[in-house]
Parts: C-alpha cells; structure tokens; sequence
C-alpha cells in the first residue's frame, strides 16, 4: 500500500455526511484502509481487496492526524524513505482543509440515517 493520496475522492467514507458512524470509521482508520475506489472488488465476499499499489484511503489518513492519532504504519511510513529519497508518507502533504471530522458528533450517531 502507498501513502501518496493527499485528499479524499468525492465517495470517501470519512466525509462529513457519508452516512458512516464515528465508531465504524475509528474500526477502519485503526490500520491500513485502501481507497475503496482503488480496490479490487471480490465479488463473492463483496469486500474490497487492495493490492500492492493500492493507495492508502486519505480520507482515512486526515482523520487520524486530525485526531493526533496516527496508527503505527503511518509513522513507520514517516520514516522510511522511497527511492527518490522522499518520505514514503509525508502528514504535511494532506488537505486538511477536506471535509473530514474527527469527533463523534461530525458523523452519523446510530443506525438510522
């Protein structure tokens, strides 16, 4: 998984509204989260699977570090650097201007809609 997307596509799951709860989002921003739009679906199971190039979710990735709550792989990532010498994951380069919450009340509290 690669750490390049710097803002969220217009389907995220972390946006504002999305229609997902806090405690859901927390569940799948606790690791690596692909972009669901660049995973591949498996249509048996219907979950998305990522691969090796999939980019991670940067939806997911704003609102950790809006929280302060980045998980273990986003600091590995902080420190290693890729070929071209950059970062592999660089926060500073993340639209944090995105309409990304990061506190229960930004996101759906229950089942219903």
């Amino acid at each position: 998984m690669n750490y390049n997307m710097t803002k969220p596509c217009n389907a995220c799951p972390f946006l504002i509204g999305s229609g997902f709860t806090f405690r859901s989002l927390q569940q799948h921003a606790s690791g690596e989260f692909g972009c669901h739009k660049a995973c591949d679906l498996d249509e048996e199971s219907g979950t998305y699977e990522p691969h090796e190039k999939t980019p991670h979710c940067a939806g997911a990735l704003i609102f950790l570090e809006k929280q302060g709550k980045p998980h273990q792989m986003m600091r590995i990532c902080e420190r290693l650097r890729g070929k071209d010498g950059a970062p592999m994951y660089d926060a500073s380069k993340l639209d944090m201007s995105a309409n990304v919450g990061c506190k229960p009340s930004d996101y759906r509290r229950d089942g219903r809609r």
